[in-house]
């Protein structure tokens, strides 16, 4: 499956480094969601690397970094 294409909503993530051009871009389809590198944005979307992980995981990652 090519994630680039079925996940949507991309966006760069709110704890984006902008000093470090250490970005990445987030996007869902409600049950996974995808995390890319925004500076892999020029490689053709069928090979662009997307890490995907279960929503409910993702959540509770980002409850945990938080508390």
């Amino acid at each position: 499956m090519n994630w680039n294409q079925h996940l949507s909503g991309w966006h760069k993530s709110s704890y984006t480094h902008w000093e470090e051009n250490a970005c990445v871009e987030v996007g869902t389809d409600g049950d996974f969601v995808g995390i890319r590198d925004t500076k892999q944005r020029e490689l053709p979307a069928e090979v662009r690397p997307v890490l995907v992980v279960p929503a409910a995981g993702f959540a509770a990652l980002l409850t945990h970094l938080s508390g």
